[in-house]
Order: C-alpha cells, then structure tokens, then sequence
C-alpha cells in the first residue's frame, strides 16, 4: 500500500515526471492500484503456451482444407479466449518497426511540441495526454497516450517526419487484415461471410489508433500502465516494441501474454459480444509495468461506423440494447475504466 510520505500529484505527463525524479522516489499515492498483495490476483504462466496462434495464410488459402481449419482455430479463439496471435498476416516486419519507431519518436517530442495535441474531448480526432480518464478516476495510470481517428477520416499528426506517411500504410494493411477476419468469424459462426463486416458496416466503420507510452516505474509492482478493461470497439490489433507487459485474463487468472516474433496480438472487444449475442467474448486485459525499460505499444481499435445500430448475427434473445456505437463509445471514453462494467451499461 502507499507509504505514509506520498502524497497525490497531479502529472500531466508521466514521461516527463520520470525524468525529474531519482531512483529513490516513491509514487504519488494518486497512482497506487493495488493493496499489497495485488488484491488477491494470481498470475498462472503455464496458461501462456495455450493462448491461440492463428495463422492467416489458413484463412485467405483456396485449398478447401486449409482453409477450413484456419476458420475452426479462428472461431475457437473467438469463444474460448477472446484473444490470439496471428502468424502470416502478411504486414511486413520492417513496417511494423517502422510505425512502432515513428511512435516513440512523437513521445521523445518536447512537451511544447506536443502541447498542440493536448486532449480536448473524447471525439477530438487527435489527442494527447496521460492515464486513461483523469476527471473521472480515483486512481492514475502510469501511462501517456496518443489518440487518432485512422478511418474514415485519417488524422494522424504531419510530426514527427514520416510518422503521418509510415502510420498511413500501416492502418490500411491493418484493415485489410481485419476485413479477412471478420468474414472468417462470420464463416466459424455458420454464416456467410459478409455477416459481420455488413453487421459492422465495414467500409465506412471507426478505426482508431492508440499508441502508449510506459515509462519506468520505481514501484512497478504498486501501480498499472492500463486497469482491466474491454476495448470499447470489435477488434484491437496490438503490436509493441519487444517489452512485454500485456496480460489476459483467462478462466479466472492473469497471463502474460508473450508474442511470437513478427505476430499480431488480437483481441476480442466488445461490439463483438453484442453483435454475437454474447457468443464471442471481448477479453479483460490490463499493462503491466517494469522498473528498468519503456515499453512502447501501438493498438489499431476497430469499430462499426458511428452511426451504427448492432445487428444481431445470431438469433436468440438479444441481451444489449440498441446504442449506436457513438453513443457506446462516448460512454466507454468517458468514464473510469472498471472490467466490463461499460458494456453492463448495453445490457438489455
């Protein structure tokens, strides 16, 4: 728990926080997230050899064969874990370091370079800032954000040099590979293949990216880079600078969650659960943090288009309301992160 000495601290970045203090300092109390010991949370590593791998070339393959087990190893994850890996996906190694180099570029900015980016609302196209939802937490998370509408409109920032261009061809190889998927979780649900993507509105629908930044931490075990939360659209596409800190939950308990090398890290989110009913189901997952590095991560946040009504894909007794995916989003971004207690408010 927080040592009597801290006190709150209002940060506005935690970059820049970490580089005024020593070694010896202590987190303001404001940042504290766990009751030693870690609230009773267990974290089970052998669950980590098990989370899914898919691999995409099953998927996109003419060969009958091939491709139907990629859809049955697709529609498993879906409803087993709510997350996976995918291997193959054909987005090339040197891009995806490319855009993760252009992402920590824009953080190394100076804060006045940044101050044009500050956040200014949920639906501002471009925002900067830290922790999650700082007017509505009780606690802060160590943690500084970029957020930019990708699609329809593409809003990324012309600085640093390269980042708008590099980004640009990231999020339109990012969205082929998620079209492919939705028709493969369609086909895994029975359906055919437009199921989803139409139910989404894929075409005109919301892309988002999320890229996080998370310094060191001197009391990395006191404190989270993100709390557990679903993703408030269908699918997050994460790719990170080869420091680990993602954790699921599964059956109960927290996994590190290690990627393959050149994998993709998907994860269910909650547009998902609705338009399936509850079929499919977005995953808990929180950052951890480290005392020594900086992991950097870039997330790709898919959605329907704002407009958008969830239409069921499955029959049955439709347990969420129908809240167009801006009215959803809004509620998710604008209020405290707390497990899945943003789409308990869709429940019908």
């Amino acid at each position: 728990m927080a040592s009597e000495n801290t006190v709150a601290t209002n940060i506005s970045s935690i970059k820049a926080f970490v580089e005024a203090i020593n070694e010896h300092t202590t987190i303001p109390s404001n940042y504290y997230s766990f009751i030693d010991p870690r609230d009773g949370d267990e974290v089970d590593d052998t669950l980590a050899a098990f989370i899914p791998v898919i691999d995409y070339s099953l998927l996109t393959s003419m060969d009958s064969e091939m491709h139907a087990k990629g859809i049955q190893e697709l529609g498993k994850a879906c409803k087993e874990w709510g997350f996976f890996m995918v291997i193959n996906h054909g987005i090339s190694e040197n891009l995806m370091e490319s855009v993760l180099a252009a992402t920590r570029q824009f953080f190394e900015m100076t804060d006045e370079e940044k101050q044009q980016f500050s956040d200014k609302g949920v639906l501002c196209p471009i925002r900067h800032g830290t922790s999650m939802n700082t007017k509505a937490e009780d606690v802060h998370f160590w943690r500084d954000y970029l957020k930019v509408f990708t699609h329809p409109q593409f809003c990324i920032p012309n600085v640093p040099a390269g980042f708008r261009e590099t980004a640009f061809e990231y999020c339109k190889r990012v969205r082929e590979v998620t079209g492919e998927l939705y028709k493969g979780m369609s086909e895994s649900l029975g359906l055919e293949a437009n199921a989803i993507p139409n139910a989404l509105g894929f075409g005109t629908d919301f892309q988002l990216l999320v890229a996080n930044l998370y310094p060191p931490c001197p009391q990395p075990d006191a404190a989270l880079g993100q709390p557990p939360h679903s993703d408030n659209g269908s699918l997050t596409f994460l790719i990170q600078n080869g420091i680990g800190g993602l954790q699921v939950h599964h059956k109960g308990k927290w996994v590190n969650v290690n990627p393959l090398s050149n994998s993709i890290m998907v994860n269910i989110s909650d547009q998902l659960e609705i338009i399936t009913n509850g079929i499919f189901k977005g995953v808990l997952h929180r950052a951890v943090l480290k005392n020594q590095v900086t992991r950097v991560s870039l997330a790709m946040v898919h959605g329907p288009s704002f407009d958008k009504l969830p239409e069921l894909v499955k029959g049955g007794k439709q347990e969420f309301e129908g809240m167009n995916y801006k009215q959803y989003f809004l509620h998710h971004q604008g209020n405290k992160l707390v497990g899945k207690t943003n789409l308990d408010h869709a429940r019908a």
